[in-house]
């Protein structure tokens, strides 16, 4: 009797797997939650004077909880690695081995992160990208021996989200104190404030 052929099991999203491995490799390539956190200060300090670290550090967790950004931020830092390893074919080796400055897949893979939390995103994203203040001056360095072609653009992206994800919270924060009208946001603070209120009574 001949061998049945086995059944291929169904595949399966881990998805805690995802979420470990997206962070596993930022930190491999030199990237810490805290250097992300310093972009969104330096972007919304201005807006939000009061802004805390912690905030900030906590806008970047909820942005890399996202799905589609942990699949950004893994394929772009598979793609910075191929390139190290000269094991892209050419001409797409030269391309992003030299950050082609006509070469704009790794700004389109940011944009999927950016708009996570809206156009504002867009915004802070174009900011950033230009002044590349803190980790983003190192990311672009290119007597480090690393590619960063992809990686630079997708920490921007996450400091642009998380920065607009904390707009968003902050002026439903505003409304619910004024008690105007609002709509849903993704604010589980303004959430909470909203519940304290009423519960007060009358």
């Amino acid at each position: 009797m001949a061998d049945e052929p086995i059944a291929k099991i169904p595949y399966s999203l881990n998805s805690k797997a995802v979420a470990d491995a997206t962070k596993m490799w930022l930190n491999k390539r030199g990237v810490n939650l805290q250097e992300i956190a310093e972009l969104v200060m330096f972007l919304q300090k201005k807006y939000y004077p009061n802004l805390t670290m912690e905030e900030c550090v906590h806008n970047v967790e909820m942005v890399l909880s996202k799905r589609e950004v942990q699949n950004a931020v893994l394929t772009g830092i598979q793609l910075d690695m191929l390139a190290e390893e000269g094991k892209l074919f050419p001409p797409l080796q030269d391309m992003i081995e030299n950050d082609e400055g006509l070469y704009g897949v790794d700004e389109i893979l940011a944009f999927s992160i950016v708009n996570v939390y809206g156009s504002i995103g867009f915004t802070n994203y174009g900011y950033v990208d230009k002044l590349k203040p803190g980790v983003l001056e190192r990311l672009n360095d290119k007597n480090t021996g690393q590619i960063h072609t992809f990686l630079d653009d997708i920490v921007g992206a996450v400091a642009a989200a998380a920065s607009s994800r904390i707009a968003h919270r902050k002026q439903a924060e505003r409304e619910i104190d004024l008690e105007l009208p609002h709509s849903p946001e993704d604010r589980e603070e303004a959430a909470r404030k909203l519940a304290e209120h009423e519960k007060q009574p009358e």
